[in-house]
């Protein structure tokens, strides 16, 4: 005797499209890639501040992990894009700490 054909239910998930394709939705779940946080404009931004070892500095981190994120390496990306931040934020403070020395010297001269 023969054993009879059992219909079995195929799961959506685990089988390919009708035109024989991969279930793309099952590739973007597993390798979903994060976001690319290289702080790039504010890192320009700080190139206007009158702190000029520092900005160079930040903006050359934020070059550092934008090349990072296209090689693949999303967590040194991400290390670089944070220390991109800090040192941009520094250089804006001591930016704003040079205006404000400049400032007080200008106007506090004797005449």
């Amino acid at each position: 005797m023969s054993r009879p054909i059992s219909l079995e239910v195929v799961q959506p998930s685990s089988k390919g499209s009708w035109n024989g394709s991969l279930n793309h939705s099952l590739v973007d779940e597993e390798c979903q890639v994060p976001p690319l946080r290289s702080y790039l404009l504010f890192t320009i931004f700080t190139c206007f501040c009158p702190a000029y070892p520092v900005n160079i500095v930040a903006l050359v981190f934020s070059a550092m992990s934008r090349n990072s994120y296209q090689n693949g390496d999303y967590e040194d990306s991400r290390r670089l894009g944070r220390k991109a931040l800090h040192v941009g934020i520094a250089s804006v403070i001591l930016g704003i700490t040079i205006i404000i020395i400049f400032c007080a010297v200008q106007f506090t001269k004797v005449r």
